[in-house]
């Protein structure tokens, strides 16, 4: 045996692969075990060992032939090498040159580990918070879904250094979230929440060993990563609304903080809550346990007071805003609409309530099917005069999901006689959506367009536009929060035609017929709802 052939052995005693490559990189000897299972080592003479190997490999080769001398060994670098159809293979690897087989280099390759899946980052890149919420949704609706399914938290400690590798960190970030979304549930649920924090919902049933992937690629981009992580079983016999909310609100402590620590149990103290607080307003609605309390809304051109709205007041310390907020939230709106409309009726049907007019706002979730408009008709199907009496605010706190469908509703109310508004008309992006798509007799001018009205000249144009907009379209327009009378006159010359504010009164337990602003009207009206 030649010189060389031992020298050759005796490097192969301690790697698992040796190779020799000319001065042009291509392979002429391999001996070994592959980087691809149950191949051949000698399939691959004659490729190019840097297309065997990662972009950040082949640097790395690169550098260490350029400063290699004859006789002598490299240090050991770490190597990623192109193992089976998408996966890699992770290695440590030295070069050397002996005498009799230069200008050849030799390259004893030691394999620190199995292969594993190597994510393309394009085709699953992490999702936002919000679409991972509403992906959730479609998770835990769907008839059928998985009884083992679990939410992770998941810390790729490390990769927030990546940040400072330009393409490599790119490459090697996009490789994580891909990684992340692969031990999602269905490939697409996993979202990112930090430069180092995701989550993402998980069949407990699969086994996937996230923290060896996690190393293997930071190594493959000269980076230590870790992986500190935590889970929750769901509950298949919690409804999945309750639950949705409660990850919303441990997502917004996570995005947040950013460090949230065991948001686990930010999101289990989250679900005992939200099923608490569910029952109990189920209970409030079912037992009519909140007020309505009454504020005016005047003609601006006389002075008449033309209705009241209503505001909902709630026991306990949670305001109307945000209890409205968690009703929607978990599909509970809808009860306490009608709930809404049944206690202003019984208001409306007094004997001192024979000259109003009501108005109830409804939520834009309880237009989502026929049970709300079919309610409000039964309940004044005895009585067609009360329907005369009736406007509907329709508010955008959670938005139409069918604006067709909601107009037809809306329609149907019309067609029996009670008037439609949009309220707060301007907070939201789909305020124009609705007023091209329903069919509404009035618009509420959301206050924000109020505030600093007199001191701010593009809030009056904008006002302008929307009053002539509604005009041309034969549409009532009301604004709220006034509370000076320089705001209520310069309301008044654009041509608004009501008002609302303290300066005509603050919600009292009672309608005052009397305002501190105006003189009594002769014209007499109440709105009642919940905004």
């Amino acid at each position: 045996m030649s010189i060389s052939k031992r020298l050759l052995g005796l490097a192969f005693a301690a790697a698992d692969l040796l190779l020799e490559i000319d001065p042009g990189g291509r392979i002429v000897f391999a001996l070994g075990c592959s980087p691809i299972t149950g191949a051949a080592a000698d399939a691959l003479v004659g490729q190019s060992l840097f297309d065997r190997v990662g972009k950040v490999s082949a640097g790395a080769i690169q550098a260490v032939l350029s400063d290699l001398a004859p006789g002598a060994r490299s240090m050991a670098i770490e190597v990623l090498f192109l193992a089976e159809e998408g996966k890699v293979r992770r290695a440590t690897s030295r070069l050397f040159v002996m005498p009799d087989l230069a200008p050849n280099v030799s390259v004893s390759v030691t394999w620190e580990g199995p292969a594993y899946p190597l994510h393309d980052p394009e085709a699953r890149p992490a999702l936002t918070p919000a679409a991972f919420l509403d992906r959730a949704r479609s998770v835990l609706t769907t008839p059928g879904a998985s009884q083992d399914l679990a939410v992770a938290f998941v810390d790729v400690l490390g990769l927030e250094a990546a940040q400072g590798l330009g393409e490599a960190g790119e490459r090697l970030r996009g490789r994580v979230e891909a990684a992340l979304q692969a031990a999602s549930i269905d490939g697409a649920s996993a979202a990112k929440l930090s430069p180092e924090r995701f989550t993402l919902l998980r069949n407990r049933a699969t086994k996937t060993d996230l923290e060896g992937e996690m190393r293997e690629l930071g190594l493959s981009e000269g980076l230590d990563l870790g992986l500190r992580s935590s889970e929750v079983l769901l509950d298949p016999a919690t409804d999945p609304l309750h639950t949705l909310r409660a990850l919303r609100f441990a997502l917004e402590g996570c995005l947040k903080t950013g460090i949230l620590e065991e948001p686990e149990r930010t999101f289990t103290a989250t679900l005992a809550r939200t099923l608490k607080e569910a029952s109990a307003f189920r209970t409030m609605v079912r037992e009519r346990n909140f007020e309505l309390n009454y504020q005016p809304i005047v003609d601006l051109k006389s002075g008449a007071i033309h209705h009241f709205e209503a505001l909902s007041r709630f026991s306990g310390t949670r305001g109307p805003a945000e209890t409205i907020h968690m009703a929607e939230e978990l599909a509970l709106i809808d009860a306490f609409d009608v709930a809404v409309a049944e206690k202003a009726l019984e208001r409306l049907r007094r004997p001192d309530g024979a000259s109003f007019t009501f108005a109830v706002n409804v939520s834009g979730a309880s237009l989502a099917d026929d049970r709300y408009v079919g309610a409000l008709l039964r309940m004044t199907a005895g009585n067609p005069r009360d329907r005369q009496r009736l406007i509907v605010e329709v508010t955008e706190s959670a938005a139409l999901a069918d604006v067709d469908a909601a107009s037809r509703r809306l329609g149907a109310l019309r067609a029996a006689g009670i008037r439609v508004c949009i309220d707060d008309f301007g907070a939201g992006s789909a305020c124009y959506d609705y007023l091209r798509g329903l069919s509404v007799d009035t618009v509420k001018i959301d206050g924000r367009f109020v505030d600093g009205l007199e001191k701010d000249p593009k809030a009056r144009t904008l006002i302008t536009h929307l009053v002539d907009l509604c005009a041309s379209l034969k549409v009532d327009t009301i604004a709220e929060r006034i509370e000076t009378r320089p705001a209520a006159d310069i309301l008044r010359d654009l041509r608004v035609d009501y008002g609302q504010g303290w300066l005509f009164g603050r919600p009292e337990s009672e309608p005052r017929i009397e305002t501190p602003a105006v003189k009594p009207a002769r014209r007499v009206g109440a709105v009642v709802g919940w905004s």
